[in-house]
């Protein structure tokens, strides 16, 4: 766990400024909800720290965000997450249902939350055994190219005497009758040879055949091994990746997934799929390149080397102590059910159902039960219809920290596409890249495009900086319709540029028809 030990000391010396500045990297703004969740995930690192007895009382502090669609919710979350190599899943609160209903259970959100831990806690413990694993790889693809002798040699054995008859005579009895008498056998002591089993002749005896035929067993495994060699020198050289071998691989049957009820088909389909994992699945012949084959085999022997178990060990405590579980769009549970009836009617009823999750329960998991009480709940919502105070007051009191999210203007857009790591002027130079197409914007240009998307932010629905993908998809268009025809060269994305492709937009008031 040497790896997973190393993400814990990083971890540990991150203080809420630098996860600040960590989350800044890729995220524009929203300065109180990068220091809440700074806050947040610190607690959860001092948490560890105390002793036992009081770890147990502090309860994480779960954060609402509210703010409007497209302003870095879900960014801050999922970057948060992968910095603390916390395992996250994030969910919908629409998708859930009611007990009784037809749909998701909300406990379904804790056993997509622990397969995303099994699977992180999986990858981490194959790349410390991948070495071993493409040693045993490599020696399964020499077994089908060169297979291996079919005598096994024997093990040692201790030398013991044999006799080897060479002959029989006969005596006649005293009273000269001529009568054949009993007859003996004479032979020549030999020693069984205990590395083969041959037969060797003691000093004054001969054993040539034997010896003959070890003598062609030994050869034929020299030169074996000789042209194993010789092929895993050319493996090692690349030589053979196009050589097409046959192999046999393991498939486990694929359940249909089943909801209904609240979701306890889901329990089944666990216990089915546990089940064949215990049969082996089904055996299946494949004939695949020497490549392809290498990648299954090595997938094939680091799931033999690591320790379920311990996979299970471990991705469970993780998940209760660092998991993080984001649900977005709480808002539009957050209408009660005495407003009105048809489609809101359970709506309250999976508030009621979460606010246990959220409060600290035991989820049936096939990798075992998972304590809920320490993973740091997140949700959010636009709460442009509903407020945060239409939510059941049990379900308030456990989301005790409140984060509003600012709405973004021209400004911020300025700095999205510039700023960050991924910002999106970069991404597209990168992707046109490809074909050999050399982008590059201009500093007019891109205050152009940021004050349009605000602009249509404005007159139209507000949905933040998605806005400024539809722009830009709508500004590339034709450039990356025609990029293969007429590389290479070299683009320069001018204010005029701007203006050019977006013309009809920037005059059109009714620019929804164009820009979605």
């Amino acid at each position: 766990m040497k790896d997973m030990n190393e993400k814990g000391k990083n971890l540990d010396r991150l203080t809420p400024r630098e996860i600040v500045a960590e989350l800044d990297k890729y995220i524009v703004g929203q300065k109180k909800a990068k220091r809440a969740v700074a806050v947040a995930l610190r607690n959860r690192i001092r948490r560890i720290k105390l002793d036992p007895e009081i770890r147990e009382d502090i309860a994480p502090k779960n954060i609402l965000m509210i703010g409007p669609t497209g302003v870095g919710k879900t960014e801050i979350a999922r970057r948060l997450a992968r910095l603390a190599n916390s395992p996250f899943i994030k969910v919908e609160a629409t998708k859930y249902t009611e007990v009784g209903y037809v749909g998701r259970d909300v406990e379904s959100m804790i056993r997509d939350l622990m397969a995303a831990g099994a699977q992180m806690v999986k990858e981490e413990m194959q790349d410390q055994v991948n070495a071993e694993a493409e040693k045993r790889a490599e020696e399964a693809l020499l077994d089908l190219l060169v297979p291996r002798s079919g005598k096994k040699r024997r093990e040692p054995k201790p030398q013991e005497p044999v006799i080897k008859p060479v002959g029989a005579f006969s005596f006649n009895n005293d009273s000269g009758s001529g009568i054949m008498g009993t007859a003996i056998q004479v032979g020549i002591p030999l020693m069984r040879n205990a590395s083969d089993g041959s037969l060797s002749a003691l000093p004054g005896g001969e054993n040539s055949a034997d010896a003959d035929t070890a003598e062609n067993s030994d050869n034929s495994a020299e030169k074996t091994d000789g042209t194993r060699e010789k092929f895993r020198q050319w493996l090692k050289e690349g030589k053979l990746e196009d050589k097409t071998v046959e192999i046999t691989v393991n498939q486990s049957p694929q359940f249909p997934s089943m909801e209904m009820m609240g979701g306890g088909f889901e329990d089944l389909e666990s216990s089915l799929s546990g089940i064949a994992g215990i049969f082996g699945g089904v055996k299946k012949k494949k004939l695949v390149t020497v490549s392809r084959a290498r990648e299954i085999l090595i997938a094939e022997e680091a799931e033999k080397l690591i320790d379920r178990d311990r996979v299970s060990d471990e991705a469970r405590r993780r998940v209760e102590e660092t998991g993080i579980v984001f649900i977005d769009e709480i808002d539009k549970i957050a209408v009660r059910g005495d407003r009105g009836g048809g489609p809101d009617v359970s709506r309250e009823g999976v508030q009621r159902d979460i606010l246990p999750i959220v409060e600290g329960a035991r989820v049936n998991t096939k990798w075992g039960q998972v304590d809920t009480s320490h993973i740091l709940f997140i949700a959010a919502g636009a709460f442009n219809v509903s407020k945060p105070s239409d939510l059941i007051p049990e379900l308030q009191g456990r989301f005790p920290l409140r984060v509003e999210l600012d709405s973004l203007g021209k400004d911020d857009f300025l700095r999205i596409l510039t700023e960050p790591k991924n910002a999106l002027t970069r991404q597209y130079t990168d992707l046109l890249g490809t074909e050999n197409i050399e982008v590059e914007f201009t500093p007019q240009a891109v205050e152009r495009l940021a004050a349009l998307a605000a602009e249509v932010n404005s007159r139209l629905e507000n949905i933040g900086a998605r806005r400024l993908h539809t722009i830009m998809e709508t500004l590339l268009e034709e450039l990356s319709f025609e990029a293969p025809d007429i590389a290479p060269q070299k683009v320069s994305i001018t204010e005029e540029y701007v203006n050019e492709k977006l013309a009809d937009l920037a005059m059109d008031q009714d620019l929804g028809r164009y820009i979605l």
